[in-house]
């Protein structure tokens, strides 16, 4: 019983409120303030015919259990004997999820209302025609005339010692400085100086705020160009929307102030959208207590693993709440008798119904601004298949409704079954609460049944070899589902340059526990954790976590060794500020914590490393040393800048556990509650005793094979592997060390090793782009990631690919195979500027190779364990040698950049020599190149399969031919007939009738039609294969010798590259009818002078398809490369960005429309050389099936004088200071007969001001996983 008097509020709740269930962990205190007994429950989240709100109804029956005293429903919750609660929750994913969020607005800088929805214009899925993106959350925007630009002199110019002038005259001579003509300069947080060109007319902006207002609109986002570090627009905006009373207003400024508009407006939208309905909910919830909890200490958990005030709690820091307490549960719960969790390196891994989180902990939180927890698709939940030959669990999902087939609900075949069948979940012991009365135990004969239709079927499919046993098959899904899971784990370890070896695998949820010890043994982990309240951990975390306040603001310096005067001053006024609010909600000083931070990163590049600033030491080696310890070097010859100053004070209020020590032996094991034969791939079925978690005492040891059952989740205990019982009650487990696959047979594909080597040879390419992206400097690679890496086989074949770039595929097995004596594996990029004619190394108007920069036949980079640095240079400066007989010709203009990027290459081999090395191993070598050889065999299978489909659906004749063509703007014709055989299964496609090779650069080495090819063939199969040689090997390719397929070895190729490869992919996939053509054009812009050069390519419109719409600003087909972020092109380049919006009517009508294209409109702040290479400026993208042409699109240029100059699809112009380049780009044809005029959407004209979004719905901020970044990076915004 609680006691009375003075010290009766001594109950302290910390609550989860999940997707499905809701966790309470309670804590009763004695007199001291330490827990004397804990109570915990798990209820439904939602059971409105039983309780309004599941956290009250939680708290409510704790309290009639503890009080012994009856808290009526339909009263308000009694609060006396409460303390605290402490909650996570839902409630703004949720909203996220349903779209549920609060009508919302965006304020932004004119000429970018489209900015979010374009985003990185880089696409989710690459190999998808039909291209899904999250839409945006608001539904009306408003443009504010207001300007602020970076003047002259930003980074560029400090790298090369200049310095912007201080009055606005030339800092070169003949250089007009156009930064701040009619503007004035101002200081901004950061001590740079910004030029303020237009400020908003506040008139006008209440006028349009009103009329939103009036309208139905109450929350706003305010996302304006550099608020970051100049706010004071946004907070003028900020005060006119309070005025008029908008009921939420998110400042970007003020809720995410770090330099980059694009993530910093997806933050404030999110935060408008979702913070009225936090508070609404917080406000409900608070209403069912007496006195409203005024006297209670009420507490939300972030995603940043810290907990917040109510007063302080916002919508964007309450998405994935719940996955953070779990990542503090178990950081701070990991330990046993010697070992504290401080010292340990950890996985967490809490896989659910439907997914699995993955995170790493070693000491303290990477957050950056969340959490880092990765979220794989791979659950209990999880569909199983078998398709063209290969074991699949996921991505789909049974759900709760129908669920597995042991649901009883008609359901699917599901991970759950197969743990079911394999013995390593027990009916008796799993809650009675199917079939149509809900009281009936797991369906284990239907999810039999089954298992033995999927062996069926895949032994049918492996005629020939011996039959698999429904046993076998039922652990090859749970190998290929413990692969899964094991992936994103290797990749936040040995990606980042940490053993995976050397952590401990702290599991929790409800499913984890039944692979835990699989998943450890194939990463060669020792130990794995397992909480005695693992089940709810997420609400036991909640209760452990801090409070934490932060405090940030931009900076920009170079940092020296230690951190400067001003840096230190800035840092101990954030400092005070921080710990003032924490002392305001009751902390002591001897409660509070602070850790001091700075964001910084090597000049030049965009990597930024949240580095902890200890007062005495030196954060410029900290820095260094984790540079070095995830990149494997530091780069001497740069600075070291300063982004961000940070601050994260944090009030312990709870005392963490101790790890306890056992005092006195346990006595002999409890008798197991049952026993069964379970199957394990190490000795199949055997006698498997079960035991109560609850039964056993500190102390004991528990031999494999076992299963350890509590009330809510199931530990799979495998022969070999010991558990520990610790002295708090947890599991600790000794993993036996894996002998590794070595008795796989060569000669014979097994389908789950097939799929166990797909994901591990997919796993090792990404891993090299990983390293690649992350080691290397220039913009390109970096930030636009125009590189490609991939693996493949003894004989130069590509065997798998990570999802880079399609238009590089081609190129990569030519150079493989031409140089396979020097490696087996390569991964290019794209230099920014290698030379040639004009910055950049895409001149417009090349008709010879040598003027498009340096081409290297064969050079060995590494000889003898040393980088060639001096040959390489010899190599790229050569081509200055021609400038007598070239005019303009140039060596490289960026060489440090060009040597630093290649030296990333050699990482991202090593890495990649690294991981092969350590597969075979594993697996032996003729083992490995057997599934190379296998793997490309499956995608042959299935590219075989979708001709044979495709013939028969168009009704072919056995030998069939269908055809296309298309033209270049220049009139050059890509013709293809494509020659179906359905009995072989097999195709020809001949371009004969394509045009000549032409005295220009859009000639294309057969290479790129290749890659054309292979990339639309991986499109148009449906289901998920690796992309690789195979998919070529049904196919046969004749090529006109002397075409612009297939030039003469001097003629010019840049274009080819990035716009022929375009133009064939939709010829290809116009012969298939599979899509319109999308924009078709890569549009490469490239600028520079003497001293730097710059590269982008821009999206357009997506075509459409049978059954979907083109989606507006996109990349599409070969490229897939990101843009840079406005403010961080304005900051690095003398450039003023003043458009970058979608193209209103640009997309081709039809059934389904195509996609936009876009605007961009650039001002050049100094005279630069400028160069644009685009295509389907005169042949518009077309439509199918009726579908209506695409606009093509417009290249103009805006002289100083005002005079408005269409230059043409290629051309190379100087432009002064002041001017501005303008490009439209192309639509996405239209599919499908229009509707009738009356029934067309109105489109076109010139946008207002203000105006509803096109595509309004939602942009859904996801995990902020390093891991899921890091893909989302390669192959989606």
């Amino acid at each position: 019983m609680v006691k009375e008097g003075k010290e009766q509020r001594n109950l302290r709740f910390s609550i989860d409120r999940g997707g499905t269930f809701t966790d309470v962990y309670a804590e009763v205190l004695n007199s001291e303030g330490d827990p004397e007994r804990r109570e915990v429950l798990k209820l439904l989240s939602e059971d409105p015919g039983n309780y309004p709100d599941a956290p009250r109804e939680g708290i409510r029956r704790v309290l009639e259990k503890v009080t012994g005293k009856d808290h009526p429903r339909d009263k308000p919750v009694d609060t006396s004997h409460i303390s605290s609660i402490r909650m996570g929750t839902t409630v703004a994913t949720n909203a996220l999820l349903e779209r549920k969020g609060e009508r919302c607005a965006l304020v932004t800088t004119q000429g970018f209302r489209d900015l979010l929805h374009i985003g990185n214009q880089s696409r989710p899925h690459i190999f998808d025609l039909e291209i899904s993106l999250p839409d945006v959350l608001y539904e009306e925007v408003l443009e504010l005339d207001e300007q602020v630009i970076i003047p002259l002199g930003s980074e560029p110019n400090r790298r090369n010692g200049k310095h912007p002038p201080s009055n606005g005259k030339s800092n070169k001579k003949g250089e007009n400085n156009h930064s701040h003509e009619q503007g004035t300069l101002h200081e901004c947080l950061t001590g740079e100086t910004v030029c303020v060109r237009k400020a908003p007319d506040l008139k006008q902006l209440r006028t349009h705020l009103k009329q939103m207002k009036q309208g139905g609109i109450k929350s706003l986002a305010v996302v304006l160009k550099h608020a970051a570090i100049f706010p004071d627009h946004e907070q003028q905006v900020g005060e006119v929307a309070r005025e008029i009373g908008f009921d939420q207003i998110s400042l970007s400024s003020e809720v995410m102030q770090m330099v980059k508009m694009v993530p910093r407006g997806y933050t404030a939208t999110a935060d408008a959208y979702l913070t009225p309905r936090i508070m609404q909910y917080i406000k409900d919830f608070q209403s069912g207590f007496d006195e409203g909890l005024d006297k209670v200490q009420l507490s939300f958990m972030q995603s940043d693993g810290g907990l917040s005030p109510v007063s302080t709690f916002s919508g964007h820091k309450a998405i994935l709440s719940g996955p953070a307490g779990g990542y503090v549960g178990y950081a701070l719960t990991t330990q046993w008798e010697g070992q504290s969790h401080e010292k340990l390196q950890m996985i967490g891994f809490d896989m659910g119904g439907t997914s699995t989180d993955v995170s790493r902990y070693a000491g303290s939180y990477e957050h950056a601004p969340q959490l880092d927890i990765n979220t794989v698709a791979a659950g209990g939940g999880s569909r199983l298949f078998y398709k063209t030959g290969v074991f699949h669990v996921g991505p789909e999902s049974a759900g709760a409704h129908p669920g597995p087939v042991c649901y009883r609900k008609n359901g699917h075949p599901a991970v759950t079954d197969a743990n079911l069948v394999l013995g390593r979940i027990l009916p008796e012991f799993f809650p009675h609460i199917f079939g149509e009365d809900e009281n009936q135990p797991l369906d284990a004969k239907g999810a039999e049944k089954a298992l033995d239709e999927l062996a069926s079927q895949i032994n049918k499919g492996n005629e020939g070899q011996k039959a698999k046993s429904r046993d076998e098959v039922a652990m090859g899904f749970i190998r290929v589902a413990n692969e899964t899971m094991a992936r994103p784990i290797r990749a936040l370890t040995q990606m980042r340059g940490y053993d995976v070896a050397q952590h401990v695998l702290a599991c929790f949820g409800g499913a984890g526990g039944q692979h835990a010890c699989a998943i450890a043994r194939s990463l060669g982990m020792r130990t794995i954790f397992v909480h005695h309240y693992s089940g709810i951990l997420s609400a036991v975390g909640i209760g452990l976590a801090d409070v934490v306040v932060e405090e940030q603001e931009p900076a920009a310096e170079a940092l020296q060794g230690k951190a400067s005067q001003g840096l230190t001053k800035k840092l101990s006024q954030l400092q005070e500020a921080a710990t003032k609010k924490l002392k305001q909600q009751g902390f002591r000083d001897d409660q509070i914590g602070v850790e001091r931070y700075l964001n910084l990163r090597y000049d030049g590049t965009d990597v930024a490393v949240m580095t902890l600033c200890p007062e005495n030491g030196n954060p410029a080696k900290e820095f260094e040393d984790a540079y070095k310890r995830e990149y494997g070097f530091v780069l001497e010859d740069r600075s070291i800048q300063v982004d961000d100053v940070r601050i994260r004070a944090t009030g312990r209020g709870v005392p963490l556990p101790d790890p306890g020590k056992i005092t006195s032996k346990p006595g002999p094991l409890p008798k197991p509650v049952a026993t069964n034969k379970a199957y394990f791939e190490d000795g199949g079925r055997q006698d498997t005793p079960a035991y109560r978690l609850s039964t056993l005492k500190p102390g004991h040891d528990i031999k494999g094979p076992a299963i350890i059952l509590d009330d809510i989740s199931t530990v799979v205990l495998e022969p070999g592997c010991t558990a520990h019982i610790t002295p708090n009650g947890d599991v600790r487990i000794d993993v036996k060390a894996a002998d590794g696959d070595k008795d796989l047979n060569a000669d014979t594909c097994d389908p789950i090793q097939l799929a166990i080597f797909s994901h591990r040879f997919m796993g090792i390419a990404e891993q090299m782009g990983r390293v690649l992206q992350r080691t290397s400097i220039s913009v390109n690679i970096k930030e636009r990631l125009d590189f490609s890496c991939a693996l493949f086989g003894p004989d130069g074949s590509l065997v798998a690919n990570a999802p880079h770039l399609p238009v590089h595929l081609g190129a990569m097995s030519e150079a493989v195979r031409f140089q396979v004596e020097y490696w087996g594996d390569k991964g290019p990029g794209k230099g920014e500027d290698v030379g040639g004619i004009t910055p950049g190394s895409m001149p417009p108007n090349s008709h010879l190779l040598a003027e498009e920069g340096a081409a290297i036949l064969s050079f060995k980079i590494v000889k003898d364990g040393k980088f060639q640095g001096d040959g390489m240079t010899e190599l790229l400066m050569a081509p200055a040698k021609l400038k007598d007989t070239i005019p303009n010709m140039s060596g490289t203009r960026n060489l440090g950049d060009n040597i630093s990027d290649l030296k990333a290459q050699v990482a991202a081999n090593n890495k990649g020599i690294g991981l092969v090395e350590q597969l075979i191993h594993e697996f032996t070598l003729p083992v490995v190149q057997a599934y190379m050889k296998f793997i490309q065999a499956n995608a042959e299978e299935a590219v075989r399969e979708m001709l044979a489909d495709f013939s028969r659906d168009q009704q072919l004749p056995e030998v069939g031919t269908v055809t296309a063509q298309d033209h270049m703007d220049d009139g050059t014709s890509i013709t293809l007939s494509v020659t179906i055989d359905r009995k072989q299964r097999s195709a020809t496609f001949d371009f004969e009738g394509t045009g000549t090779e032409v005295f220009g650069n859009t000639n294309a080495p057969p290479a790129v039609t290749y890659s054309a090819i292979i990339y639309s063939l991986r499109c148009m199969v449906e289901s998920d294969i690796p992309l690789n040689q195979g998919c070529l090997k049904p196919i046969t390719v004749k090529i006109p010798q002397g075409s612009i397929l297939s030039p003469s070895k001097e003629a010019a190729v840049v274009g080819g590259n990035v716009l022929t490869s375009q133009r064939v992919t939709d010829v290809v996939l116009k012969a298939f009818t599979a899509a319109a053509a999308s924009q078709g054009c890569m549009n490469n812009l490239t600028f520079g002078d003497d001293d730097m050069g710059y590269y982008e390519t821009i999206a357009g419109g997506a075509g459409a398809g049978p059954h979907w719409k083109g989606r507006s600003g996109v990349h599409t087909h070969m490229t897939n490369t990101r843009i840079t972020d406005p403010e961080i092109l304005e900051r690095r380049y003398p450039v003023v960005l003043h458009t970058f919006n979608l193209r209103p009517g640009s997309g081709g009508a039809g059934e389904n429309e195509g996609g936009d294209g876009v605007i961009r409109e650039i001002e050049f702040l100094r005279p630069m050389t400028v160069s644009i290479l685009s295509e389907r400026r005169a042949y518009a993208p077309f439509g199918l099936e009726g579908g209506g042409d695409a606009q093509p699109g417009v290249n103009l240029i805006i002289r100083d004088s005002g005079r408005t100059v269409n230059i043409g699809a290629k051309s190379s112009v100087v432009m002064q200071a002041g001017e501005r380049l303008r490009i439209l780009t192309p639509g996405g044809g239209g599919f499908g007969v229009a509707p009738a005029r009356g029934e067309q959407k109105q489109q076109g004209g010139n946008s207002p001001k203000r105006r509803r979004t096109r595509q309004a719905t939602s942009h859904n901020p996801r995990t902020g996983g390093s891991v899921a970044r890091y893909r989302r990076e390669q192959e989606s915004a």
